[in-house]
């Protein structure tokens, strides 16, 4: 049997470190017993998935020098690697179920199941599915089917024992089935659900070993039950501990900077950044700390990995990509910083922005030192120049930063529109409304416009220091505060 891990990514926003964490474990498990690791494109969220985030994702691994047999960019004998793609396969699947018995055709409405969920909440009772349709005979799915009535095809589940689950680190997992809802598989536009998407994919790439966060932990009675419903030989299941923020908190982006890019733009060299990605959780059998992919793959062990949270700590992450940095020779290090900052395309970006302000080269250097640099040092004294008092900046600054957290493409008129937009929707003038993005994103007033700003230093960057304007310079928001203003901002509609 030849070892098959994979890592199926959704292309739904920026590639998240805690992705390649777990895509360079599946590889060097697969390196390490001879055998291959693929990657798939799980956007069956059509909604929001996008072809930028998918380009966005595959250049981020490969900068890490992670490397996959097969994959949307490079093929492979059983694709096609994007389920967008594989449509066409989900539905006999289901219908397969659907005809043995293991699934239903459900035509509750959206409003009987919030009905249902709101009920089950009011009685303290367990949230799911009530199987209402699955009560309903063949003539009276078949009469509703050619009556054109939408439905979703769900999974049957037991409502009585327990599913025990073999875990590679954990042994066995006891699981009650009375706590696994009836999952919907094929949704009514007839994609399926990452639940029927996953099991089929992963068998029909013949994955051997599914290695994923202990978040699916939950998902494992549903993906057993779907193999064994199709009567298949179920993968190795090996769900790794989730990377967690210093306060032993599930890392997120409010704590910690959690997009690959980030990391990327801020100079650090993707071969520290895998290392430290190497040591959560796992070490080498001689502890050392400083590693190299082929080192880590050559002596990997999957039953090494600690099952405490590891922590990811940006300040260990500096000292490890400081040492990497010592280990250049100058030559190496002068190609390293051009590569990263001093590149002829980045300051041809920059250059139209600086030319009008410069009256000598020696100008240069402080109109853009903002841009080769990583959080700045402001305090709440940078922002009290500006019109509005400190708690409507601060106000504004979290609302555009929810607000650019949900924008798809980044680019200047996007930008603007978006922002103007808010500004109208709060009220405030927009010379009031951008001048504390001004000062959190580029120090002062006096730069370049904000939003070529934003541009010039991509959507990673730019939301970082909205964060770090927020929550480090001007003190944050308490819990009650931050409720108040979610309720607030989803009112603007």
């Amino acid at each position: 049997m030849t070892v098959r891990t994979r890592i199926a990514p959704s292309p739904t926003g920026e590639p998240h470190v805690g992705t390649a964490y777990i895509a360079l474990f599946n590889q060097c498990f697969a390196k390490a017993h001879g055998g291959e690791f693929i990657l798939r494109i799980e956007d069956t969220d059509q909604t929001r998935s996008t072809p930028e985030s998918e380009k966005a994702i595959l250049d981020s691994l490969k900068w890490l020098g992670l490397d996959w047999a097969e994959g949307p960019d490079c093929g492979g004998d059983k694709g096609p690697y994007r389920q967008s793609e594989r449509k066409g396969i989900y539905g006999q699947y289901a219908e397969q179920l659907v005809e043995k018995g293991h699934a239903f055709h459900c035509f509750c409405s959206a409003e009987r199941l919030d009905e249902l969920r709101t009920k089950q909440a009011e009685d303290k009772k367990q949230i799911g599915y009530d199987g209402h349709c699955k009560q309903l005979s063949q003539a009276e799915v078949a009469s509703k089917i050619a009556a054109g009535e939408s439905n979703v095809v769900r999974m049957d589940i037991p409502r009585e024992g327990i599913c025990e689950v073999e875990d590679m680190l954990r042994g066995k997992i006891e699981i009650e089935w009375a706590q696994v809802d009836m999952q919907i598989l094929l949704k009514a536009d007839g994609m399926p659900t990452y639940h029927l998407a996953n099991v089929v994919d992963d068998h029909l790439m013949e994955i051997t070993h599914v290695i994923r966060g202990e978040e699916w932990i939950n998902s494992a009675p549903k993906h057993l039950l779907l193999y064994k419903y199709f009567g298949w030989q179920a993968p190795v299941l090996c769900h790794l501990p989730l990377l967690r923020n210093t306060d032993k908190s599930k890392l997120s982006k409010r704590k910690n900077p959690t997009g690959i890019l980030y990391y990327k733009e801020m100079g650090y060299l993707p071969e520290a950044l895998l290392n430290y990605l190497g040591r959560m959780g796992w070490s080498m059998p001689d502890e050392r700390e400083q590693f190299t992919l082929a080192e880590m793959q050559a002596a990997f062990d999957i039953t090494r990995v600690s099952l405490g949270g590891p922590i990811f700590d940006t300040e260990k992450l500096n000292w490890l990509n400081g040492q990497w940095i010592r280990d250049l020779d100058d030559e190496a290090l002068a190609e390293k910083l051009v590569e990263w900052a001093f590149n002829r395309e980045k300051l041809l970006q920059f250059l139209p922005f600086a030319k009008p302000r410069m009256e000598t080269f020696s100008d240069l250097a402080p109109l853009g030192s903002y841009l080769l640099s990583g959080m700045l040092p402001l305090k709440s004294a940078d922002f009290e120049a500006n019109k509005l008092a400190l708690e409507a900046q601060m106000e504004v600054l979290q609302f555009a930063l929810w607000r650019l957290e949900a924008l798809r493409s980044w680019d200047r008129d996007n930008i603007f529109s978006t922002l103007k937009s808010l500004s109208e929707q709060m009220d405030v003038k927009l010379k009031d409304f951008l001048a504390p993005l001004f000062v959190a994103v580029a120090g002062t007033t006096e730069s370049i416009s904000v939003m070529d700003s934003m541009v010039l230093l991509g959507p990673d960057v730019s939301r970082a220091r909205l964060r770090h304007a927020i929550n480090d310079t001007l003190g944050g928001f308490g819990k009650k505060k931050l409720k108040k203003l979610d309720k607030a901002y989803v009112q603007l509609g």
